[in-house]
């Protein structure tokens, strides 16, 4: 019997070379295993792809976490087919308006004469306007904050004929400038979203949120719960009432019986240690074919459990080691 017993002896002898000497000990395999329970790998980068979020019933939506390569990319739910986007639209007229005049060092840009296009398309009853008269002389900045915080449609409009000549000729540049950001299931027709034409999905979207949020003119304006007319007597807030939720900084909403409700998001998230990211997202076609008011609820209940969700699992996160973020 010596010969077939003296196989099964070897192990037990080795198995103590192992966990002693060997390359793999028990505590690397403990903290390996701690490292994926928790959502992170042991060089601290998370492993958020694994998460796993409160995506909407409806409609589609995508979200990511800026600054962590593909680690970010939380990925996205519901259809790709590009669905009217509405208000959201004007988040592209104002990255062109942007492009072609930037704002720098907290300026307010060149002052802009309201022409009776948009004078006359204050008193609309049928769109998202802010009163204007004829004459008045508003800077860029200002004209931006009421386009994007009460979503004023006849202030896109003058925008673009300010940027473009016509509003035909800005919207030009939106798709072009949407072909440049690799957005190819998106197109735009109209510099306001007033049009059910102007059709996108949320990953496109959020590209745009992405390059868009780089500037800090434009983070400045969508963060803000509202703004005023100069010589006007009333204040108008911002539509964007997820502004309430902790962190949310942004950014744009949109809402119409084709489109539903439609909300581009911008939240900063801390992680474990406290350093703070930004988490984007896009919400499309909540209640389509009901009103707008209806559409707007259900994308805020939406995109809000997606946003608590996100800061939720980020404050258990290691936060990315100097190593890992350089290296990509």
């Amino acid at each position: 019997m010596p010969p077939t017993s003296e196989p099964a002896l070897r192990p037990l002898r080795r198995r103590p070379l192992l966990l002693t000497t060997g390359t793999v000990s028990l505590v690397g395999l403990l903290t390996l295993g701690a490292a994926v329970l928790d959502g992170g790998d042991p060089t601290g980068t998370p492993r958020t792809s694994s998460w796993k979020l409160p995506w909407p019933r409806e409609g589609q939506a995508a979200v990511r976490i800026d600054g962590l390569g593909e680690r970010g990319d939380l990925g996205s739910h519901g259809s790709r087919t590009p669905v009217p986007i509405a208000s959201v639209t004007k988040v592209m007229t104002a990255y062109v308006i942007l492009r072609d005049h930037p704002l720098r060092d907290g300026t307010s840009g060149p002052r802009i004469t309201v022409d009776q296009q948009a004078a006359d398309e204050s008193v609309s009853g049928v769109e998202s306007t802010v009163p204007l008269e004829r004459g008045q002389r508003l800077s860029e900045r200002r004209l931006l904050e009421l386009m994007l915080v009460p979503s004023g449609n006849n202030v896109a409009r003058l925008l673009a004929r300010w940027d473009a000549g016509s509003e035909a000729a800005f919207v030009t540049k939106m798709n072009r400038a949407a072909d440049a950001l690799g957005m190819r299931r998106t197109t735009y027709t109209g510099a306001s979203g007033l049009e059910p034409s102007t059709t996108s999905t949320a990953a496109d979207q959020l590209e745009l949120a992405r390059q868009v949020m780089r500037d800090k003119a434009f983070r400045s304006v969508v963060a803000q719960p509202r703004t005023t007319v100069p010589g006007a007597p009333r204040t108008l807030p911002n539509t964007n009432t997820l502004l309430d939720t902790p962190g949310v900084i942004g950014i744009k909403t949109g809402s119409s019986t084709p489109a539903g409700g439609a909300l581009m998001w911008a939240v900063t998230v801390p992680d474990r240690r406290g350093r703070e990211h930004l988490a984007l997202g896009v919400v499309l076609h909540q209640r389509a074919g009901t009103s707008p008011q209806d559409g707007l609820r259900a994308v805020f209940d939406s995109s809000r459990a997606l946003v608590e969700a996100v800061r939720h699992r980020m404050s258990r996160t290691e936060p990315v080691s100097a190593t890992a973020a350089g290296s990509r």
